[in-house]
């Protein structure tokens, strides 16, 4: 028998050897200019994706949001649940390596010809251990091994999209208070207009054209202000729901108050491999459905299995005496596929497919990090011009309103004039309130396309 072991586990090593090999990172891997724009140096490794939540997001009561949602988001807890069901997993594949033990106790009645029923029983322990000659059981530990990071890989992809989305649920209620706020400010003068308008009109100094033109340009602003605060209503309740709890008015800063880190790097793309944990996942995938091919490579050899039992019976057979003692007894088998050779083949080539297949999700995973990365980055600069170009553009406008109104009182310049200078302005104000929450998302973004926000 020992010679025919070791003459099957030296076929093995000659033909299978991949059987016992381990998982590791493909070669050729798209990370060549996989930034269009590096920002990082080549001593400087780290990027904005490395610093903690708690840095790039300064706001004290957005910190509270975020923490109270790590604990309370039904996705976060269900990911959880899966990394422990991950756990108890892995701790039943290493429990495989070791003896299966059996009590199973028996008795019985038995009588010959009407007489003295004889009571028997036997207490067996019985044993069982398959031998791991062919890297079966080991692969199995391996695969689950890769499903227990790929799980722990896929609380860190809820963990870090929670992040922001808490974080843009809680910009976007900052940029409607700044927009509501504009647009009472605008009623407010708005109304005034009219009443000024109408006031004129009785003396004769202004047209009805003109306090019809201000009174629709009122019910248009109204109607514009009323549907901001649906959005507002409708932002608090979509945040209160993400954090896990009922709707209820949140507390917030202001849109202006918010800062993030001045120096923004992207680091070497070799980080991402590590850092995204979306792209940790589609590797795990990958290692999982390598063990998994392994599996099907082991299939074709033959399993050894060991096994005993020993007890003690009141029977050694003779029925009337029924004198005790122990039994042993001790099996080794050995099961050698034959005949079935061709469901293992279509397995092998299953398992062997849907590796090529991980292959691909894992480059392609490599790739949308890059394409993230890239336009994030571009997206943060295009804002910061954007919002400048706008910043001036108010500046210039609210002249325009100042003079249109200067001419107005001396009679050198019609109403409509001042209400188009002010129609202009305003949207302005609000384009400024866009781009800065444009500029805010845009950081968030760029922070969760480089990783941030794992722990």
């Amino acid at each position: 028998m020992k010679k025919i072991i070791l003459m099957m586990v030296g076929a093995a090593l000659l033909s299978g050897c991949r059987i016992y090999s381990s998982y590791e990172r493909p070669e050729e891997l798209p990370l060549d200019s996989l930034y269009r724009e590096p920002l990082a140096t080549e001593t400087d490794t780290t990027s904005l994706g490395d610093i903690s939540w708690r840095e790039m997001f300064s706001d004290g009561h957005l910190q509270e949001f975020i923490e109270y949602g790590l604990d309370n988001n039904r996705d976060m807890l269900v990911a959880m649940l899966r990394v422990d069901q991950a756990k108890a997993q892995l701790k039943a594949a290493k429990l495989a390596f070791l003896p299966s033990l059996t009590f199973s106790p028996n008795g019985a009645l038995n009588s010959t010809d009407g007489g003295k029923a004889v009571k028997t029983y036997e207490l067996p322990v019985e044993a069982s251990w398959e031998v791991d000659l062919f890297g079966n059981l080991r692969n199995a530990k391996k695969e689950t091994q890769a499903e227990l990071l790929q799980q722990q890989a896929y609380v860190q992809v809820v963990r870090s999209e929670l992040i922001a989305s808490i974080a843009n649920g809680y910009y976007t209620l900052l940029m409607l208070d700044e927009q509501i706020d504009v647009s009472s400010a605008t009623l407010n003068l708005w109304e005034e207009q009219v009443r000024t308008i109408a006031s004129k009109l009785k003396v004769g100094e202004e047209t009805e054209n003109a306090l019809t033109q201000a009174k629709a340009s009122l019910y248009e602003l109204q109607e514009s202000h009323n549907d901001l605060l649906r959005q507002e209503r409708e932002a608090e309740n979509s945040l209160c729901t993400l954090l896990g709890m009922t709707s209820r008015d949140i507390e917030r800063g202001k849109l202006d108050e918010q800062v993030f880190p001045q120096k923004i790097n992207a680091g070497v793309p070799l980080r991402l491999l590590s850092k995204r944990p979306d792209v940790v996942q589609a590797e795990m995938e990958l290692a999982g459905a390598y063990y998994s091919t392994n599996q099907a490579h082991s299939a074709f050899y033959p399993s050894l299995t060991l096994s005993g039992s020993a007890g003690w019976t009141n029977s050694l057979g003779q029925a009337v005496s029924n004198p005790g003692g122990w039994i042993l007894s001790a099996l080794a088998s050995l099961s050698q596929p034959i005949f079935n050779r061709g469901k293992l083949v279509s397995n092998l080539r299953v398992s062997q497919d849907e590796e090529k297949i991980a292959l691909l999700n894992y480059k392609q995973a490599i790739l949308d990090a890059g394409q993230e990365v890239n336009d994030a980055l571009y997206a943060v600069e295009s804002v910061e011009k954007t919002l400048e170009n706008h910043a001036k553009q108010c500046g210039e406008l609210q002249r325009t309103v100042d003079t249109a109104e200067a001419l107005y009182k001396t009679g050198n310049a019609t109403y409509l004039e001042v209400l188009s200078a002010q129609q202009s302005l305003l949207n302005a104000k609000l384009n400024v309130i866009t781009d800065t929450f444009t500029k805010c998302q845009s950081m968030v973004n760029l922070y969760t396309a480089l990783g941030g926000g794992c722990e």
